[in-house]
């Protein structure tokens, strides 16, 4: 179930979702609740609001509904897209994004008793402007499974929050969570956000895995690619990838006519 949903907002500035049978909302203001303290038979739902473009929440021992509205406390009201990550252990409750008052089903629990927490990340991007990070960023997101064009390729190496030169070492598949990962052996790192690409202790190799959708049906091959995307979550999603012979005609003919946007590291 952990795996990454994104839905457009149609242009507002909040989201509501509704979880159905203790919340805490972390990089917010803290708060804590529990299902086991609402009167036995009532039927009410309790709403929340999220004033962070990001964070997550954790719901106690669900019972009833919450309903949850996204509502960041920002001047502009442009962020127009919500992406939502359950957790690995979410159990007890149902997630579904409210739009033009239907419900969609976004998550749903695996059947344990034993365990019952309810908990998910949220992220909120805007298009406001073109040039914004936001806007590439769902560019590249919703641009993942199809080759990228020579002018996305030459925004991706600008604006991508990672950057590397590498070969495929492995690509595992995950069909419950919809996700495949490609673990990739790194020759240079030109940039990236966080530390997801390290150097292993014993071998002194850089590696690091990247995250996909199923449907892309990502496979393994042979050579050197030029690795770009964006973090979601605290885990690196595919963006361009293309073969970096490929890449370097790419980029140098369009150096030759001034039409790079950025400057590229060519040794």
């Amino acid at each position: 179930m952990p795996y990454l949903r994104c839905f457009r907002i149609a242009g507002v500035s909040r989201a509501e979702h509704q979880l159905e049978p203790d919340f805490r909302q972390r990089l917010c203001k803290e708060s804590q609740h529990s299902g086991l303290s609402w009167e036995p038979g009532s039927r009410a739902v309790e709403q929340i609001h999220l004033r962070c473009t990001e964070g997550s929440l954790e719901w106690m021992y669900p019972a009833r509904a919450l309903r949850v509205v996204l509502e960041p406390n920002l001047a502009s009201g442009q962020h127009t897209t919500v992406c939502i990550k359950p957790a690995s252990d979410f159990q007890g409750a149902s997630i579904y994004m409210e739009r033009g008052g239907q419900l969609q089903l976004v998550a749903s629990p695996h059947r344990d008793i034993s365990r019952r927490t309810a908990s998910f990340q949220y992220e909120l991007l805007s298009n406001q402007s073109t040039a914004g990070p936001d806007f590439k960023k769902m560019a590249l997101f919703e641009a993942m499974c199809r080759p990228c064009d020579n002018m996305e390729l030459l925004m991706a190496i600008c604006s991508s929050d990672f950057v590397v030169k590498g070969s495929i070492r492995n690509v595992s598949h995950d069909s419950e969570n919809r996700m495949s990962q490609v673990d990739v052996r790194v020759q240079k790192v030109y940039r990236q956000k966080n530390r997801i690409f390290q150097q292993e202790e014993g071998s002194g190799e850089w590696r690091g895995p990247i995250q996909t959708l199923l449907q892309c049906k990502v496979k393994k091959g042979g050579g050197d690619f030029l690795f770009t995307g964006n973090e979601h979550f605290g885990e690196a999603w595919l963006g361009c990838a293309p073969r970096f012979k490929d890449f370097m005609l790419v980029y140098q003919a369009a150096r030759e006519r001034g039409a790079n946007p950025c400057e590229f590291e060519l040794n």
